[in-house]
């Protein structure tokens, strides 16, 4: 298969399984768009590992694949982890960052409650949202800087919120307290970690700003669940799809 088409491999996976992010990489230049697109299919794959079968083995031996794929231990014949050895190999990804993005999945195999405090969550957002965004800034030519990490990690939490009402419906327990007055605690928290990494990554190369693109509803989604934090456990966060495509598009005008 040539490397255009394991890119497009890539790229319908993501448009099906993270349209957030799609969206934010088809709206970065074409050069940016393989790296981000080979990472945002690999954590689609390490993501859905504790959720595509109730055997808690199964799920660890998915995860191990990527780990092998990673260590070379394995013959490449699946199409992410071409696209994904490929950036790897050009931009020198950070190893322990892209095993964090597999670890992380861990707590989630086997259990119903996660997490047994903020502390935890916060843990688990920064070793997968915010790893990956390290990483996407890095596979551009960026550092894969704290100040990523947390970015990400805000990313995370609001992403995180959004998906409180189906985490619950698959019967898991997804918050460590789910009072209002806890939710809306760890949405500020979330709002206090994207003001102050996007203040440190004023600087960041313009290269590799298009990796930040995936974060433009996380200030929205934090700001509204901080406010009215009864709207996570009802689903009611989230923007009709005109007015999140119309704030990507004013986001990709003013700069990222």
């Amino acid at each position: 298969m040539s490397t255009h088409d394991i890119i497009a491999a890539c790229a319908a996976q993501v448009e099906i399984g993270d349209p957030d992010r799609f969206l934010a990489t088809m709206a970065a230049p074409p050069a940016a768009r393989p790296a981000l697109l080979a990472l945002y299919a690999f954590n689609l794959e390490v993501a859905r590992a504790p959720w595509v079968t109730k055997e808690p083995l199964l799920a660890q031996m998915r995860l191990q694949f990527w780990r092998d794929v990673l260590q070379g231990e394995i013959g490449v014949t699946h199409d992410t982890a071409a696209a994904l050895l490929s950036v790897i190999e050009t931009a020198g990804l950070d190893y322990a960052l892209l095993m964090r993005v597999i670890d992380a999945r861990e707590v989630e195999i086997g259990t119903s409650a996660a997490f047994a405090d903020e502390a935890a969550l916060w843990r688990y957002l920064e070793d997968s949202a915010g790893a990956l965004l390290a990483l996407a800034v890095q596979a551009l030519g960026g550092e894969a800087s704290l100040a990523a990490q947390q970015l990400g990690a805000a990313q995370g939490m609001a992403n995180y919120l959004m998906a409180v009402p189906a985490l619950e419906a698959a019967g898991r327990l997804p918050l460590p307290d789910g009072r209002p007055q806890a939710v809306a605690s760890l949405a500020r928290q979330g709002l206090a970690r994207y003001t102050q990494a996007r203040r440190e990554l004023r600087d960041l190369p313009k290269t590799a700003r298009p990796a930040l693109a995936a974060t433009w509803r996380t200030a929205r989604i934090l700001k509204l669940a901080a406010a009215q934090p009864m709207r996570v456990g009802d689903g009611a966060l989230a923007q009709s799809e005109f007015a999140r495509r119309g704030s990507l598009l004013w986001q990709s005008l003013i700069g990222y």
